[in-house]
């Protein structure tokens, strides 16, 4: 039993030996190799790149984990304002708009002249325009959106992004005008017809033209004609 412990203690002591004569001759590295994590650390550009890489191949995931790591560890790196952007655009790619929504506020909050401002309201504009939904549903996120993009315009009108801000104000207005006929047209059919022509009377009031005048002039003589005769009908 002694001379077998023996034995293999003299293998152990001997495996020990081979093993420091390696990394002797390696030198340090392989030392540092063998006892350091397998993960190295990146540069922000390393950090930077692999997010983009990401992002442009729809990983949008990956690429927030890499613009977070970047903005933790080098916040004071040209890279970091960048990051800050495209974590938000990641979150937006991935229609997590409400998150979005409050990166970029956040960016406005403590970039406020920076040049990418006016891309980033235009873009709280779309967190909210990318949620609103069918003409009967609610539709405060199209009031929100259209107030961002007249905020823009107000804010930055000679930009790249007014032009489009324009175009989306435009569908706004489409979407609550809409919704409004909509209403109207309801109440019409259920003849509570001063419901109706207040409705209409509002779309005529303060929305554009933008091709419902003829339905609303119309339905609102409609709903005179119908309200006169109920008040005849009563006299009589």
């Amino acid at each position: 039993m002694i001379n077998i412990a023996f034995r293999s203690g003299t293998f152990f002591t001997r495996l020990g030996l081979v093993v420091v004569v390696v990394f002797a001759l390696q030198g340090c590295a392989a030392w540092d190799k063998f006892f350091s994590s397998d993960k190295e650390e990146r540069s922000p550009a390393e950090l930077m790149s692999d997010g983009m890489d990401n992002f442009n191949s729809g990983y949008y995931e990956s690429a927030t984990e890499a613009f977070q790591e970047l903005k933790d560890k080098y916040p004071y790196s040209p890279y970091a304002i960048k990051a800050e952007i495209l974590i938000a655009d990641a979150l937006f790619r991935r229609a997590l708009y409400d998150q979005a929504f409050e990166a970029y506020t956040e960016f406005e909050r403590l970039h406020p002249k920076n040049p990418e401002i006016p891309y980033v309201i235009y873009q709280k504009g779309m967190c909210h325009f990318e949620q609103v939904t069918a003409i009967d549903r609610d539709q405060s996120h199209t009031l929100l959106a259209k107030e961002e993009f007249e905020r823009l315009l107000k804010k930055s009108p000679s930009s790249e992004y007014a032009l489009m801000a324009r175009g989306k104000i435009r569908e706004c207005y489409i979407f609550l005008a809409s919704y409004e006929l909509y209403v109207a047209r309801f109440y019409y059919k259920k003849k509570d017809y001063r419901a109706a022509m207040g409705r209409y009377q509002y779309v005529l009031e303060n929305y554009p033209d933008l091709g419902q005048y003829e339905e609303a002039v119309e339905y609102l003589g409609r709903c005179k004609q119908k309200l006169e005769a109920q008040a005849d009908k009563g006299s009589g």
